[in-house]
């Protein structure tokens, strides 16, 4: 199971992650997004668990937990969705210039 953590402390990095779901279970990943210009963590995650019963277990336990002085949210990731063109500014990608 995928999991979407946020409100993540910038301080918070892959392994601390890691750290805070492996007391439920096997975690297969986990991942620190992190902004490609500056570096630094978004503050937000993304946590893979295989055994589904742990996975929500610790969803249930996390949620609203503070880490480093911050209140985490913790849900099931949703998929991530294809970006469109429909808000009407013209996109160059498709021009032949």
């Amino acid at each position: 199971m995928n999991i979407y953590v946020s409100n993540l402390s910038f301080a918070v990095q892959d392994e601390d992650l890691r750290e805070f779901f492996t007391e439920y279970g096997e975690v297969t990943s986990a991942k620190v997004i992190m902004d490609r210009f500056t570096n630094r963590s978004k503050g937000f995650g993304f946590v893979e668990m295989p055994d589904d019963a742990a996975a929500q277990k610790a969803i249930a336990e996390l949620d609203g937990g503070m880490v480093e002085g911050r209140a985490i949210k913790v849900m099931v990731a949703k998929p991530r969705e294809e970006r469109s063109n429909s808000n009407n500014r013209p996109s160059f990608a498709k021009n032949r210039w």
